[in-house]
C-alpha cells in the first residue's frame, strides 16, 4: 500500500512538474529568442526585445512561429504610426526639399506598411528606412523621423532575425 502511495505520489510529482516545464516553456521561448537576437543584434539588446513583445500579450505564450508573425504586426503597427506622423510633417513643412524627402519617405513607409502586412520582403523595409534616413543625410539636415526610423528599424530587425531562423 505504501508503495502504490508512492508511485501515485510520484506520478503526481511528475505530472506536475510537466505542467509548471509546459507552462514556462513559452516564457522560456520569448527569452530564449530574445537572447538570439540579442547576440545577432547588439544594439538591440535582450531588455528592448523583451519590452517589443511586451506589446502583444500573446507573445509570452507564443512558439517561435507565432513570436515572427508578433514581430511582424508590431512592426506593421510601428510603420503605420511614423506614416502618420509623416503625414503630419507634411502638412507643416515649408522648406520644398524637407517636404520632398518627407514625401519620399511617406512613399518608403507605404510600402513598408503593405510589405509588412504580407510579411513578403523585411528586407526590403529595412533598406527603405535606411533610403529614408540618407535622403536627409544627402541634404546636410537632422532628419524630423531620426528617432521613428531608429526605434522601426530595430523592430523590423527582430521580425527579421526570427523569421530567418525559419529557413
Amino acid at each position: 500500500m505504501a508503495r502504490r502511495h508512492c508511485q501515485a505520489l510520484s506520478c503526481c510529482l511528475v505530472v506536475v512538474l510537466l505542467f509548471i516545464l509546459a507552462s514556462s516553456s513559452s516564457a522560456s521561448t520569448l527569452e530564449h529568442m530574445c537572447k538570439y537576437v540579442a547576440t545577432t543584434r547588439k544594439d538591440i539588446g535582450y531588455d528592448y526585445c523583451i519590452k517589443f513583445f511586451q506589446a502583444n500579450k500573446t507573445s509570452a505564450a507564443a512558439d517561435n512561429r507565432g513570436l515572427g508573425v508578433i514581430a511582424t504586426q508590431i512592426s506593421r503597427a510601428a510603420a503605420s504610426d511614423t506614416l502618420k506622423r509623416i503625414d503630419t510633417l507634411l502638412a507643416s513643412e515649408k522648406d520644398k526639399k524637407i517636404h520632398a524627402r518627407l514625401s519620399d519617405c511617406r512613399v518608403l513607409y507605404s510600402a513598408a506598411v503593405n510589405l509588412l502586412e504580407v510579411a513578403a520582403n523585411l528586407n526590403a523595409v529595412v533598406s527603405d528606412t535606411y533610403t529614408c534616413e540618407n535622403g536627409f543625410r544627402v541634404l546636410g539636415v537632422t532628419s524630423p523621423l531620426a528617432a521613428e526610423d531608429a526605434r522601426f528599424l530595430k523592430d523590423c530587425s527582430i521580425a527579421l532575425i526570427i523569421t530567418s531562423t525559419f529557413w
